[in-house]
């Protein structure tokens, strides 16, 4: 009986800190350039994207995702990465993951798109702490309009990890699929703002 007390006594105390732990994990992670017309791009390509992690194929597989999720909006075309990879050689780019705004403008006129999207994965896979583990990701997203090379766009997410109650009650976290959905998701839902 004491036990279900000290539990009860501790969720009261979580749940009254979650509006305050929430609040202050709140961050502006998103830029939108306010002369931009949106929807003005109709097609867009997304270069490779730039893999930080230990996992070898992680910006593979995060770009695939991204783009999937970006067809699926119905809101624009997204070249498929054959072409890209065709006009990356044509253009000459170097480092597709990063390309300067020279070579942005080139290739947007070369394979006809209105914009390029560059990413960085940051964090992918499994973390732990003590005993506890969970899936992580972290990614950064920018948009370049294609035209004169500006960035128009860029936001950032970080999803997963190690919950409070995953510490608590020993779970294993969410499925990596599932977490890279999430973010995805999240920097869709920041681009159609």
């Amino acid at each position: 009986m004491a036990v279900m007390k000290k539990l009860s006594h501790l969720l009261k105390i979580l749940l009254f800190l979650v509006p305050f732990i929430l609040s202050a994990c709140a961050t502006t992670d998103i830029y939108r350039d306010p002369n931009m017309d949106f929807g003005a791009i109709q097609t867009i390509a997304v270069m490779p994207f730039l893999n930080l992690t230990r996992d070898n194929i992680a910006g593979e597989r995060v770009r695939d995702v991204f783009i999937n999720k970006l067809l699926s909006t119905g809101a624009v075309y997204v070249l498929p990465i054959g072409e890209v990879a065709r006009g990356i050689a044509r253009a000459d780019i170097q480092n597709p993951a990063a390309p300067s705004q020279e070579e942005v403008v080139r290739l947007s006129g070369l394979i006809k798109v209105q914009a390029v999207v560059t990413g960085v994965v940051k964090e992918y896979g499994e973390v732990r702490s003590g005993t506890t583990s969970g899936n992580t990701i972290s990614m950064s997203l920018q948009m370049v309009e294609g035209t004169i090379g500006k960035v128009v766009w860029t936001a950032s997410t970080t999803k997963g990890g190690i919950s409070i109650w995953d510490r608590l009650l020993g779970g294993g976290g969410r499925p990596m699929n599932d977490t890279t959905d999430k973010a995805v998701n999240d920097l869709i839902n920041k681009l159609f703002k």
